[in-house]
């Protein structure tokens, strides 16, 4: 039996701001676009040629041939608006509207209370930026891309782009022509970096493309968490998201990187994330995606060391009019790997799921423990859900488990809570919370407590 309708879930973060942006550039792609914005930002003539290249790269790479069919119009956004002159290093120096805004997402107090740094980013600029003094003390670096460059190019030539180059996608390859903003962290050999550090990217414009690029290197034995949250307003036009994540794990060193993306339901947004972990290495992804128009999006760990581990643990929610394709990605190279997938997603009001899970183990990775689990949930007639499990294994010393399971919500479960007294739809909601419950409690807790917010919302329906 369906669900009861769900009463429509407001958008919180669907508000924009009328802004005078400080730099445009004319809508569209092309060569001239490219040298315009490389040259606003005074950048070394090796990265104008880097990002001409991935320009010809994108125009020449096709759409997945697997990818979910779409009519994206790349020539229809703006792919540079700088909304200040400058990055302001305290927060009484940013513009006063940029600032409300920021204040409305909660940035400032969750800086005050949880973080050890923050990097925003509003469009096409990092607009401000912290650290604590005990971390810059210790070595740790953490500011945005575009100063990084400048201030530390050492490390862009040994890493930026190595590990997703452009040839790798088409989205990858966007992201490289037009890249802007991102965050850089460097975390120095066995320093443990206690508190998160936290970017906020935050779309304000309409038909707009934000291109941000993160780059972060954890030296031997250090230890590190980043979290990332986004949003946009809501237009009756599209926008457009496509990132680019890079992250080293050194030596026995770990890494936590978590998502939650909350984009408006016309954000198309388009994500390479990809780890290379070398030996006694961690790396952990937490992806949340409860928004968008159509996310795809499959962070990946290549585990290049010996008893080096990657787990993805993520979180899909669709509704009306939206597509999530989602999943994980581990290569196994070296021997004595371990990687754990385990994905959750739910689809309702005619939304589509998709798990596409990637899992290889390489001739000399013997020893590996792999583990696939997806589990879908699919909350009425219109919506639907997918797997795509590929499992390539080339040595025979591995084990290697896969398990999938398609549920809905049974009417037996919805009457006995009823029975004890709950509405029908805080039954429905109890069931949904409970289901995400393995990934959610994963979370930060203020993320958590606003996935939780979210599910609730969908499903309140009148008492009795």
């Amino acid at each position: 039996m369906p669900i009861s309708n769900p009463i429509p879930l407001e958008y919180k973060l669907g508000f924009h701001d009328e802004v005078e942006y400080a730099k445009t550039v004319s809508k569209g792609i092309s060569p001239k676009i490219v040298q315009e914005i490389s040259g606003t930002k005074l950048e070394p003539e090796w990265m104008l040629k880097f990002r001409l290249e991935s320009l010809n790269r994108f125009q020449t790479i096709n759409m997945p041939p697997w990818a979910p069919k779409t009519d994206i119009d790349f020539d229809n956004f703006t792919y540079y608006l700088s909304p200040t002159k400058k990055k302001a290093s305290t927060w009484d120096d940013l513009p006063e509207n940029i600032k409300k805004t920021y204040e409305k997402i909660g940035v400032p107090q969750k800086e005050r209370e949880f973080l050890a740094g923050v990097e925003a980013q509003y469009d096409s600029e990092a607009i401000y930026g912290s650290i604590k003094n005990k971390l810059e003390s210790q070595g740790v670096l953490f500011t945005d891309t575009d100063t990084a460059l400048k201030l530390y190019p050492e490390y862009f030539k040994k890493y930026f782009g190595k590990l997703i180059p452009p040839t790798d996608n088409k989205f990858a390859a966007l992201n490289s022509a037009f890249w802007s903003g991102g965050s850089f962290v460097y975390v120095p050999k066995n320093v443990k970096v206690t508190l998160p550090l936290q970017a906020y990217f935050r779309i304000n414009a309409k038909n707009f493309g934000q291109f941000e690029r993160t780059l972060i290197i954890a030296d031997e034995g250090s230890e590190v968490t980043y979290q990332e949250g986004c949003s946009a307003p809501v237009y009756a036009t599209e926008s457009l998201h496509a990132a680019v994540v890079e992250i080293y794990v050194g030596k026995n060193a770990t890494v936590r990187y978590v998502t939650v993306q909350n984009w408006s339901s016309d954000v198309y947004n388009l994500v390479t994330k990809r780890a290379r972990v070398e030996e006694n290495g961690s790396m952990q992804w937490l992806d949340v995606n409860i928004g968008s128009k159509l996310t795809m999006k499959y962070p990946s760990c290549y585990l290049v060391g010996r008893g080096a581990k990657g787990e993805t643990l993520s979180l899909a929610i669709a509704g009306k009019g939206q597509i999530q394709d989602t999943g994980a990605k581990m290569i196994h190279i070296a021997p004595d790997t371990t990687s754990n997938i385990l994905s959750k997603s739910i689809s309702f009001s005619g939304g589509t799921t998709a798990f596409r899970g990637v899992v290889q183990v390489n001739s000399a990775a013997k020893g590996t423990k792999t583990k696939t689990k997806c589990d879908a949930m699919i909350l009425d007639n219109d919506s639907g859900s997918d797997t795509y499990p590929n499992l390539q294994v080339d040595t025979k010393d591995v084990v290697a488990t896969h398990e999938a399971t398609v549920s809905k919500i049974e009417e037996e479960q919805i009457f006995y809570l009823m029975s004890r007294g709950l509405s029908r739809g805080e039954a429905e909601s109890l069931i949904v919370n409970g289901f995400a419950d393995s990934i959610i409690k994963e979370l930060p807790i203020e993320y958590g407590m606003e996935i939780k917010r979210v599910l609730e919302t969908e499903f309140e329906t009148k008492q009795g």
